[in-house]
């Protein structure tokens, strides 16, 4: 994946961030990533499937 700058979500009146505002950043971050990365999935589905198959050795070979 690509790099890209955060967009500036601080508060401008230098308030420090309530804990409440970071997780809902947070999930918001997640929710986009999740679907961006259906995205890709849909775009690319051979890649997607190679990716499904690399994570599956991987839990396969993993060790409790």
């Amino acid at each position: 994946m690509g790099w890209w700058p955060m967009p500036d979500t601080q508060p401008s009146d230098d308030a420090p961030e309530t804990a409440a505002q970071r997780r809902a950043r947070r999930a918001q971050f997640l929710r986009d990533l999740m679907e961006a990365r259906e995205l890709r999935d849909r775009v690319q589905p051979r890649r997607a499937r190679a990716a499904r198959m690399r994570q599956q050795m991987r839990m396969r070979t993993f060790r409790w």
